[in-house]
Order: C-alpha cells, then sequence, then structure tokens
C-alpha cells in the first residue's frame, strides 16, 4: 500500500465529509487504531475537532495515565470523561457477550452524544478497521454493519461496529475502515505516532476479558490479573526467554475451584493467561511459553489474588477455531 497516497486521500475524505463550520468529537481509546484515526482527522480538521476519551471503569492498571502519554505524544490533548458507573449500570445482571458488547456500544454513543452536545458536534471518528466490521458480520460500504444488512455471519459484534444504536444522533467518520492491523501500524511510524507496535487492547476494555457478569469486584480481579501477564512477559522479553508477543493477558472465567491456603480450604475463581502472535488479528497462534514464565505469572496472580483466584490456566488455542479474546 502507498500510504502517503492513503493519508493525502483520507484527510480529503475527511474534510469532504466533515465540511466547514462543522464539528466533530474523536472517541479517543489510546489504541493504535483510535490514535491514528485522530492524528488523521485532527490533520484535516484542525480545531474543530474534539478528542474525548472515556474512563469507562473497564480498563486496564494506569491505562488512563498511559493514554493521556500516548494521545499527548501524538499531538492531541483529550478532554477525559469518567462514566465508570454508568457503564457497570448498563451491564448489570447480563452474562451473554453479545448483549454485553451492544450495551458497551450504545453507551459509549449516549456519553459522545452528551459531550457532543455541549460544543455542537455532529459528527463522531472511530478508529474502525476491517477486522472490525468483518467480524462483525458486515460490509464494507455504508449502511452495512451499523445498520444489520449484510451476507457475513457474525462473529463477535464490535461495540464501534454492531453496538451502535439504530437511533444515534451522530454522523460516523471512519477514515481506517479498509485497513488491516499491520497496515495501520503502518500508517502510525509514518505518522511518528507513539510506540505503534503496542500490543491490541479492546475497546469494551476489560469487560470481554470477565466471562459472565460484568460487576466492579470482577473487573478489579481481571484488572489485577492483566498486570500481573504484562509485567512477567515484559520481564521475560527482557531477558530474552520469549519473543514478545503480539497480544497478552488474563481473562477471569465464570469458573468456581477449590483450593488451599497453607491448611485452610478456600473457593475462588479461574484465571486463564492467553499469549499469542498475529499480523492482522484476523488469524492467530498461541505462543509456546516455556513452563517457568507461566509458573511466574501463576504464582503471582495467586498470591497477589489470594482468596480470589485458586487457580490459574493457559490457553493453547489459536485463531480460527478460537477468537483472540474470550468475548
Amino acid at each position: 500500500m502507498d500510504l502517503e497516497k492513503f493519508l493525502t486521500e483520507a484527510v480529503a475524505r475527511v474534510q469532504s465529509q466533515v465540511p466547514v463550520p462543522k464539528r466533530a468529537i474523536i472517541a479517543a481509546s489510546g489504541g493504535i487504531d483510535s490514535t491514528v484515526a485522530a492524528v488523521v482527522v485532527g490533520r484535516a480538521l484542525g480545531e474543530r475537532a474534539t478528542a474525548l476519551f472515556v474512563d469507562t471503569g473497564l480498563l486496564r492498571k494506569g491505562e488512563v495515565e498511559r493514554t493521556r502519554e500516548v494521545l499527548a505524544g501524538a499531538g492531541l490533548e483529550p478532554h477525559v470523561v469518567s462514566a465508570g458507573p454508568r457503564f457497570f449500570e448498563a451491564l448489570k445482571g447480563f452474562t451473554d457477550p453479545e448483549r454485553k458488547r451492544k450495551l458497551i456500544g450504545e453507551t459509549f454513543i449516549r456519553v459522545f452524544e452528551k459531550e457532543a452536545a455541549t460544543i455542537r458536534a455532529e459528527f463522531l471518528v472511530q478508529g474502525t478497521i476491517a477486522p472490525d466490521w468483518i467480524e462483525s458480520g458486515g460490509s464494507a460500504g455504508p449502511g452495512g454493519p451499523a445498520t444489520g444488512g449484510s451476507a457475513r455471519d457474525t462473529i463477535k459484534s464490535h461495540h464501534n461496529v454492531g453496538g451502535l444504536p439504530s437511533d444515534m444522533k451522530l454522523r460516523l467518520v471512519e477514515p481506517l475502515r479498509d485497513l488491516y492491523k499491520d497496515e495501520v501500524r503502518a500508517l502510525a511510524r509514518l505518522l511518528k505516532v507513539p510506540d505503534p507496535e503496542r500490543q491490541p487492547f479492546p475497546g469494551p476494555g476489560l469487560a470481554v476479558r470477565v466471562v459472565g457478569e460484568v460487576t466492579p469486584e470482577r473487573t478489579e480481579t481481571v484488572r489485577v490479573a492483566c498486570a500481573v501477564v504484562e509485567e512477567e512477559v515484559e520481564r521475560a522479553v527482557k531477558e530474552g526467554q520469549i519473543p514478545r508477543p503480539w497480544q497478552y493477558f488474563a481473562t477471569l472465567l465464570p469458573v468456581r475451584t477449590v483450593g488451599v491456603i497453607g491448611d485452610v480450604r478456600t473457593y475462588g475463581d479461574a484465571v486463564s493467561v492467553r499469549m499469542v502472535e498475529s499480523l492482522d488479528a484476523m488469524t492467530a497462534t498461541a505462543l509456546p511459553v516455556p513452563p517457568e514464565v507461566l509458573r511466574r505469572i501463576a504464582e503471582r496472580i495467586t498470591r497477589e489474588l489470594s482468596g480470589k483466584v485458586t487457580r490459574v490456566l493457559y490457553d493453547v488455542t489459536d485463531k480460527p477455531p478460537a477468537t483472540i479474546e474470550w468475548e
């Protein structure tokens, strides 16, 4: 792909979609997709675009601070909206992963609509890329996945595609819609976006790593487990024990399992650890990991979540047949 040509055309396309003096808000999560989309739209619209970062309460440890740094490094100063209670309330009582993703998508839109109204913005910029609408059962053209009209099978409804409510008031701008992850990263390098190789983090956040009902307590459990996995993987990479995985994280399972602390019986949760290699997120290979690395991860998770997590598993399933995230 000729990235310079793509960038020139993308900027022109955004300027055509959002004519002067219209304004847009940018859904800026700090992930590589939304950050690249924000930089492209910033070039196109300048001060007519406002970056919004929503703290959903479903973020990883230190994510708010890390996102501020990433966006600042890309020349963006986001407006941060704290909306954790709203997301947990929306998810209360629901366990079906499709329903959860759609509820998260709708909640995002309602937050964006409220913020957009204060600055009279009519457009919403998203970092949607090709795997998002493909897995959501959509087509490449407008009116495809967002309206549900498609012959594709829905693997999972991405919150920014299948989770869009039919009555949303904002008009979508998706400058990266036809790109795959490796192409987005190449564009990020061209734009000098900080850390273009950082691992992906799903838009619904830790909600897709809490299998079953999403509660503040269960979210905090998987937040700690994910932090341990990231820290131990980075240590193993630094020590030359493993190559850096494309993505690495923990998932909290809806399974209770017997354990023992000293001479005392415990009954806690099970966590699954996953590390995969991929290029474009359409397929992925589970990585073989030295037993000593997995043992360190299991020891830390069960120690730091003592009495809460009693068992740690390692997921060796490729994509396909599995998806990268559990939900």
